[in-house]
Formats: structure tokens, C-alpha cells, sequence
């Protein structure tokens, strides 16, 4: 993909229109970047590479290895690599930016 752009509204739609749970939106070297909505559970499994999430609407709870932090529009959240982690108590709104980079395993 090559767009050095993304309007997180036109994200929103597409990522609707998708009907899917999250979008890949742009990928460049090791940097892959996603919109993500689960439907009212997070299912994710750990990553098999470093993650970041900066929420882009709604509140809620953050479970990261065995830590809770809650979140909000704007927040940063990094997962390293292998880490179980799921989005809680977040509601229908709720949406975010995931960036996965470097190799697998982690840095």
C-alpha cells in the first residue's frame, strides 16, 4: 500500500464497509498499520510481533501481562511481542490504530 495519508474517518467507513474486525491501511518496510474494532470481545491472541494501539475513539480497560491501565482517545499502548493483552469493558464505538513493526520474536 502506498498511501502517506489516513484520514481516520474514510478508515471508519472502510473498515465498516469491510465488515470485518480490523483493515491493514498501509505496510512499509517492517511497519504494517491497521484500524481495529472488535465486536463487543477482543479475541486476540498474542503477537508474534511488537505492537503499539493509540486509541482512536471510546474508553475502556487495557489488559497487558497481568497489568490494567485504563484508556482513552489519544493513548499510546505498546505490547511486546508474545504478550498476552485484550482490549476490556470498551463500548461500541470503540476503535484504534495498531502498528506492528520489526521482526518476528520481537526487538
Amino acid at each position: 500500500m502506498s498511501n502517506n495519508h489516513l484520514a481516520l474517518k474514510s478508515t471508519q467507513e472502510k473498515l465498516q464497509a469491510s465488515g470485518k474486525e480490523f483493515v491493514e491501511f498501509f505496510s512499509h518496510g517492517s511497519l504494517v498499520v491497521e484500524l481495529y474494532k472488535p465486536n463487543k470481545i477482543d479475541k486476540q491472541t498474542p503477537h508474534t510481533r511488537d505492537e503499539v494501539y493509540i486509541i482512536t475513539s471510546g474508553t475502556g480497560r487495557f489488559y497487558n501481562a497481568g497489568t490494567y491501565v485504563d484508556f482513552a482517545p489519544g493513548d499510546f499502548l505498546f505490547v511486546p511481542a508474545g504478550v498476552e493483552h485484550r482490549f476490556e469493558e470498551f463500548p461500541d464505538d470503540f476503535s484504534t490504530w495498531v502498528l506492528f513493526y520489526g521482526p518476528e520474536g520481537g526487538e
